[in-house]
């Protein structure tokens, strides 16, 4: 699987508001029911994704290791799931929505973050800050639905192939925040912040 492609196949949105809206979204070569599955079985969850614990059903609360918990808010198999993302003490709101549709033997896949973020966060990095880490989780689908092995998140930014995979992530990132009505230099500053983030400069294998 050549992981930049899936990673320059993906369509990026940012609405840049009072909440902020990232939007990814992209198509995989696996069918509705499957997709549905690999993203909220927890067995296979933690298989490409973090391992997840709680009641995993509407109305249940849910805790991924080391990263975000929340509640279960909607659920409709197997086109729609709803979930707030809630990390941190003072998580604010947040909510992941994921939407699959049957496309041309296939599934198309969004995934829609909501977001408030402050303001001194967001000057930082940009939606780049939380999209680079959701391509990186959606690349890792794109290995499981193929019966691939993962690469080592600890490790895979010291690699060339995933250094390149994050560059590209972080700039398509920018091209959307540009997008969306940021100023390049902005944007330039948002993107080397997110790059500096998921692949320092100077660390290699």
């Amino acid at each position: 699987m050549d992981l930049l492609d899936e990673i320059t196949r993906a369509h990026r949105e940012l609405l840049d508001g009072e909440r902020k809206v990232i939007t990814l979204r992209r198509r995989y070569d696996a069918d509705v029911e499957d997709v549905w599955d690999a993203c909220t079985n927890a067995e296979r969850l933690s298989r490409w994704f973090l391992p997840v614990t709680g009641d995993l059903q509407l109305g249940g609360k849910y805790q991924f290791e080391g990263n975000a918990g929340g509640e279960i808010l909607r659920c409709e198999p197997p086109r729609l799931l709803k979930v707030s993302w809630l990390f941190g003490d003072n998580p604010g709101f947040s909510e992941v929505e994921v939407h699959l549709s049957a496309e041309d033997d296939g599934t198309l896949f969004e995934l829609r973050h909501t977001a408030e973020v402050p303001p001194e966060f967001w000057a930082m990095g940009g939606p780049g800050s939380v999209g680079v880490g959701w391509d990186l989780g959606l690349l890792g689908l794109s290995l499981h639905l193929a019966g691939l092995p993962q690469f080592d998140e600890n490790t895979f930014h010291l690699t060339d192939e995933g250094r390149r995979v994050i560059i590209e992530s972080s700039q398509a990132w920018g091209r959307a925040y540009e997008a969306a009505g940021a100023p390049p230099d902005q944007v330039a500053a948002a993107v080397a912040s997110t790059t500096a983030f998921y692949a320092p400069e100077g660390e290699s294998s």
